[in-house]
């Protein structure tokens, strides 16, 4: 590319980001003062990213001039650099005066680790990746297990909010407070919301030869029927008058039923079965099962519908039942289902009934809708001045799709970022190890990518102390080696849609 048109291509887009000043002023003039520089710059980042700056990078690189590639969290000021040196290697004059509020690269990476500091209460001077691990069932009795975890590296322990009752996470609080004192070393309490229980109910099949079972067989082209709880409160009898017997499962949350739409897919169990809704009456859906990796769906088993628009509250009764105890116990929350920034909203609404100024706040992106909300989630978020985000790998693997998930997954990283605000890197992270003693290849790797957020969650299994001390070994390596990294940086479809929102007054 010339340099004369690389120069007028880039000036154009930094116009176009000090044009937009004013309305990002009004945009962000909610967020916390901790946030402000890093919300104004997340804005100017969605500006960045509505275009496809992939021409750009070698002839920036091969004039030796920054490539953009590195520019999350200091736009402006890498943008502006960028034009004023390829003036200076053109020999044509730069009027434009650097009057913006701004951010410089190393003040980005200081501003990263300064709210993850706040926000995981570490007091020490260099940050690195905390390990967060999920406190099994023994932790309510066995307080040598949580202190064993403590000295193999576990910095946060997470509570569960949908398993157990108050009186066990009071006995797991006591455990890991007593662990503290003998180890010498401070925990956070980090606790998820249930959220809405998006779930098949129990199942109650009768087979062809009048056998009752807890699960139900299925195979790809065959129909079945979604109901409602209230409604087939006992499974399908066979027909004397069909081929088939009528296959019923009920769900636990009636919305489901409500807000799905003909052509809508749900998926069952993790993505190992999925149907597309061919029919809707009042109070079931008619599914034809599209693939089934699995020939049975069970009691329990998670749902997702990935095209649906469900009209839930992410915050469930049983959540703000349980916010005073979060309130009083945990230092960090973790707000399951969270899908737009109204939800942050009735969220932060509901926390000013309590004293919870000490309480961080983690934005669990576990759905699509989240995903193509985050720009705004993370906005309103910011009102606060402790956040932090979880990439939930798992349920959003199956909204999105498993091809989808890498990409994605790195998408999140780069918007918060941009908007210096901590991520959790979480889902199945050395799940093998933790479960049988022995790593796959590919879980090792998965960790090498994790030290780019700057917390790692773990999941219980009887290998844990074993998984977390692998852990804090590889991310102690590849800390030397790796902050971040540089992309390519087509344009991001999160960031236009956002554009686009804006610019019609959404």
């Amino acid at each position: 590319m010339d340099t004369k048109v690389l120069v007028k291509e880039l000036s154009e887009i930094l116009a176009e980001i000090i044009g937009s000043e004013t309305f990002i002023d009004n945009y962000t003039q909610k967020v916390h003062p901790y946030y402000q520089l890093s919300a104004k710059n997340l804005m100017r980042y969605l500006i960045l990213r509505n275009k496809d700056l992939r021409k750009y990078h070698g002839p920036l690189s091969d004039l030796g001039v920054s490539s953009l590639r590195s520019a999350e969290g200091y736009v402006y000021s890498n943008l502006f650099n960028v034009v004023k040196n390829l003036h200076l290697i053109l020999n044509t004059p730069f009027h434009l005066k650097y009057d913006l509020d701004s951010i410089g690269y190393t003040k980005s990476f200081e501003l990263i680790r300064l709210h993850a500091n706040s926000l995981f209460n570490e007091t020490k001077k260099e940050h690195f990746t905390k390990i967060m691990v999920t406190l099994p069932d023994e932790s309510v009795e066995d307080k040598d297990l949580i202190k064993d975890m403590i000295l193999s590296g576990m910095e946060i322990a997470r509570i569960n909010l949908s398993h157990g009752n108050k009186e066990m996470w009071k006995k797991m609080i006591a455990n890991i407070r007593a662990a503290e004192k003998e180890t010498g070393r401070k925990i956070n309490i980090y606790m998820d919301l249930s959220g809405p229980k998006l779930r098949t109910a129990k199942i109650e099949y009768i087979s062809k030869k009048g056998k009752s079972k807890k699960s139900m067989p299925v195979q790809v082209g065959e129909q079945i029927i979604l109901a409602k709880k209230e409604d087939f409160h006992k499974g399908s009898k066979p027909d004397k008058k069909q081929d088939k017997e009528e296959k019923v499962i009920r769900v636990l949350l009636n919305e489901v039923v409500d807000d799905a739409k003909i052509g809508d897919s749900i998926l069952f169990d993790d993505g190992m079965v999925k149907g597309i809704v061919v029919d809707k009456k009042e109070h079931h859906l008619k599914l034809e099962l599209t693939e089934c990796h699995k020939s049975k769906i069970g009691s329990h088993k998670g749902i997702n519908l990935p095209q649906t628009q469900l009209n839930l509250p992410a915050l469930t009764k049983k959540d703000e039942a349980d916010l005073p105890f979060v309130c009083q116990y945990a230092d960090i929350l973790g707000y399951s289902f969270v899908r737009t920034a109204k939800d942050v909203e009735i969220l932060y609404r509901e926390l000013e009934k309590y004293q919870s100024e000490h309480l961080g706040i983690v934005f669990k992106i576990e759905n699509r809708e989240a995903f193509e909300h985050l720009p705004e989630i993370l906005i309103k978020g910011m009102e606060r001045d402790e956040i932090g985000v979880m990439i939930a790998r798992g349920d959003l693997a199956v909204e999105i799709g498993f091809e989808r998930i890498s990409e994605v997954q790195n998408e999140i990283l780069w918007l918060c970022e941009a908007a210096h605000i901590p991520v959790i890197w979480a889902t199945q992270v050395l799940e093998n190890l933790a479960k049988t003693g022995i790593p796959t290849r590919a879980e090792i790797s998965d960790v090498t990518l994790s030290v780019q957020a700057e917390c790692v969650m773990l999941n219980k299994g009887p290998n844990i102390l074993h998984a977390i001390r692998v852990l804090k070994d590889i991310l102690s390596r590849m800390e030397g080696h790796t902050r971040k990294k540089k992309n390519a940086m087509r344009a991001l479809n999160v960031a236009t849609q956002f554009v686009k929102k804006q610019s019609k007054g959404d």
